[in-house]
């Protein structure tokens, strides 16, 4: 970061004091033969150096002065043009969102730099400069985990508003199957094998071991139709291909060093899961908490050129308007923890299953899950959390946080449904 003293030259350098129609003007005098550069620099009112760098051809006509420019003006365009749609959808609009959006468009530039190391404080605070009427920065996000299932009304009635004007836009009133939710189910497990029931066909010898953790991005639209899910691991993927071949059918897999979705996770998924996959009528709308990490540009790109309207849930509201909380995941949860013998509490341990066999005793609960009255419980689910229909629902106002003491909408800490450890409140 540069120093104070480096950030206070750059505000005392002088301002240029001459036009480039001045400076073009001079240039056709000088190469006219009518004047020699004195005469010229001095007619025009323009610099001598600078008219005799263009005239010896040091220097192109109409190029900027300094150093060049990361970020071109076309780019930076391009730029603000993708943080507004993100700030109209929802979305954080923070430095971290900005700095992430120019960093892509920078690596397609410069590829074998990184970009990060670029595009530093001075670029920011110049880009503040020139763009600090079109775009909003949010500050960052202050929140603490004891205050996550505090609710602000404006945040909800902001949701609310956003999402019945995409589903006016779209025509998407009657239609359930356009409408998708898409959220993060953490399984906490033990690093240990246990003894599964027979009906799983896992059965193996227990050794000790710590806790793991385990995610599943699972997919559903309004209608009751999902995706096949993406299962996260942590640090890596189980040896062997047990864990694929047992799991469940056109599962997408992969892995973190927390076992939780990253935002590049989540641009594998969107780019060759969702899209390939989700029907072909567009546009569809896809809901989602989109304030945990950064969205990809990519996603945005593609978003767009596929006819996907991309909504982010509010900041600490994820626990009650995630469709899929609603009764799909504590179903999920009961339906597994039954597999392994394991009967769930609020502060029950680790699931006692191994990396290995995670994704065939997951597979086994999905199914079972869904069978049991799944589709119903998901659709239930949307209609609860006011999604679809599209209608703000009544809640309760003593769980609303009073304005005044609201921290700035730009995190949220519960964003991942987790089991094995506590599960999210439901509606």
């Amino acid at each position: 970061m540069p120093s104070r003293n480096h950030l206070d030259k750059i505000g005392r350098r002088k301002k240029k004091k001459w036009s480039e129609e001045a400076m073009t003007h001079a240039l056709m005098e000088v190469k006219s033969g009518k004047c020699t550069v004195r005469q010229a620099a001095k007619e025009f009112g323009v610099p001598k150096s600078s008219l005799g760098d263009r005239v010896s051809g040091r220097v192109t006509p109409g190029s900027r002065s300094g150093p060049a420019q990361l970020i071109t003006s076309s780019d930076e365009e391009l730029l603000v043009e993708f943080s507004s749609y993100m700030s109209e959808h929802g979305f954080p609009l923070t430095k971290r969102q900005l700095v992430s959006f120019a960093s892509s468009i920078y690596k397609r530039q410069h590829r074998r730099v990184v970009a990060f190391s670029k595009l530093g404080q001075t670029w920011w605070l110049n880009f503040r400069k020139r763009q600090g009427k079109k775009i909003t920065i949010q500050p960052a996000d202050g929140v603490t985990r004891g205050r996550t299932l505090g609710v602000r009304k404006e945040a909800l009635d902001h949701f609310f508003h956003l999402l019945s004007s995409a589903a006016e836009a779209h025509a998407l009133a009657d239609e359930p199957q356009r409408i998708w939710n898409c959220d993060e189910l953490v399984f906490q497990l033990a690093r240990k094998r246990a003894l599964l029931p027979d009906a799983a066909g896992l059965a193996c010898k227990s050794t000790p071991g710590s806790k793991d953790c385990t995610s599943v991005l699972a997919c559903w639209n309004a209608a009751g139709t999902d995706l096949p899910p993406f299962i996260v691991y942590s640090k890596a993927y189980p040896g062997g291909a047990r864990y694929k071949t047992q799991g469940p059918s056109d599962a997408l897999y992969g892995w973190s060093d927390s076992g939780g979705v990253t935002s590049e996770l989540f641009k594998k998924w969107f780019l060759r899961h969702f899209l390939p996959r989700a029907p072909q009528e567009r546009p569809l709308l896809l809901i989602f908490d989109g304030h945990r990490s950064p969205v990809n540009l990519e996603v945005v790109e593609a978003a767009r050129k596929e006819g996907v309207v991309l909504l982010s849930l509010p900041p600490r509201c994820a626990h009650v308007l995630q469709p899929l909380r609603a009764g799909f995941f504590p179903l999920i949860e009961r339906r597994f923890a039954a597999l392994v013998g394991d009967p769930r509490s609020a502060d029950a341990a680790p699931f006692a299953v191994s990396k290995k066999d995670f994704s065939a005793v997951f597979k086994a609960a999905y199914q079972v899950a869904k069978e049991d009255e799944g589709i119903r419980i998901v659709r239930e689910g949307f209609r609860k959390c006011g999604v679809y229909p599209p209608s703000r629902f009544p809640f309760d106002e003593a769980h609303l946080v009073p304005s005044s003491n609201a921290d700035p909408p730009t995190g949220d800490t519960s964003a991942r449904h987790v089991v094995g450890s506590f599960t999210a409140p439901g509606l």
